[in-house]
């Protein structure tokens, strides 16, 4: 199957999803939800990015953003990755006396023929970008990013999920993470 290619520098949303290694059901964690939401705010202002809209579920993430001059899409998604894996990995080996710990940590481990400097990945090597170009993928993607729990049976409405940006949208509540507006 040929890669996407990607468009960086263009004037265009791009559509985000990263999953978590093995599918481990990290965010389970409330610790690391707000983790997630936090840094993702933190590289916004030190990167200068858009982020339209995002949904955070248990083992993936969903954005829609609108990149700047100082960062592509990539290297937003690199840096996120980086420091919440980083963050995640610490917790998780300084709170062992925890079974859930523990699992997590092995869940995370790495098969000895893949070591290369590190010995755990939290987050997949590759996430999906994909550039949206049009009003009509624009609001597909958003409708998606929202509703994504409920079609997961993580709830019955879109505004139960407290970890998206339907709150945003719908009750001009930007409680956990303010969304930039759409252009």
């Amino acid at each position: 199957m040929p890669r996407l290619r990607h468009f960086y520098g263009q004037n265009h949303y791009h559509y985000l999803t990263e999953n978590i290694y093995r599918r481990a059901r990290i965010f389970d964690s409330d610790r690391f939800k707000r983790k997630f939401v936090q840094t993702l705010d933190e590289l916004r202002r030190e990167l200068g990015f858009k982020i339209f809209a995002y949904v955070l579920m248990p083992e993936h993430c969903h954005l829609l953003i609108w990149p700047s001059p100082e960062a592509d899409p990539s290297q937003i998604m690199q840096k996120l990755s980086e420091r919440t894996a980083n963050f995640i990995l610490r917790n998780l080996r300084e709170n062992l006396a925890y079974p859930w710990c523990q699992k997590m940590l092995k869940r995370f481990e790495l098969p000895a023929t893949v070591y290369y400097h590190a010995h755990y990945r939290v987050w997949n090597r590759r996430g999906y970008d994909m550039n949206i170009w049009s009003h009509k993928k624009q609001n597909e993607k958003i409708d998606y990013i929202h509703n994504n729990p409920v079609a997961r049976g993580l709830v019955a409405h879109p505004g139960d999920w407290p970890w998206s940006s339907w709150r945003l949208y719908c009750r001009e509540d930007g409680l956990l993470l303010a969304m930039d507006r759409m252009r």
